[in-house]
């Protein structure tokens, strides 16, 4: 495989567009972004969409976003797929690697994510990057049901 590029998007073209909409559904079962959902999050300075490509082609992606509370700044890891046919080449480290550099520029102290037992290639890329298993209870409340 040619060599991995990773960079933050700024705007939503249609190639980005086009390739979001491929990647997130082999992640969750969740509909795709709107486009104005990709052109929010590409606006926010605290969150960025940073998409991995190989040959001009969008083969992967990755949100983090930056949180500031009281008690420090910290980042968050979401959305993170790689397209089936590129898995096992290190897009993935590329991803987190440089996610995990703007959160360092960004003056994060510390960066989270989740991930489903299931993904075990995933799990053992996130601990082999230096992330530690936590123990915590997660738990979601869903607005407007």
């Amino acid at each position: 495989m040619a060599e991995v590029r990773v960079r933050v998007a700024t705007e939503c073209d249609d190639a980005s567009y086009r390739a979001i909409q491929t990647l997130l559904p082999q992640l969750s079962s969740a509909a795709p972004p709107t486009r104005q959902q990709i052109e929010t999050v590409c606006a926010i300075d605290d969150s960025h969409l940073l998409l991995a490509t190989v040959d001009n082609d969008i083969i992967g992606m990755l949100t983090l976003v930056i949180v500031h509370t009281l008690t420090g700044t910290g980042a968050h890891i979401e959305d993170v797929v790689v397209d089936d046919k590129a898995r096992g080449h290190g897009v993935g480290e590329a991803l987190v690697r440089h996610a995990l550099a703007v959160a360092t520029d960004r003056g994060v102290q510390h960066v989270d994510l989740t991930s489903r037992p299931s993904r075990e290639a995933a799990n053992r890329l996130y601990q082999r990057l230096g992330f530690e298993l936590r123990e915590t209870n997660a738990y979601r409340y869903r607005v407007g049901r």
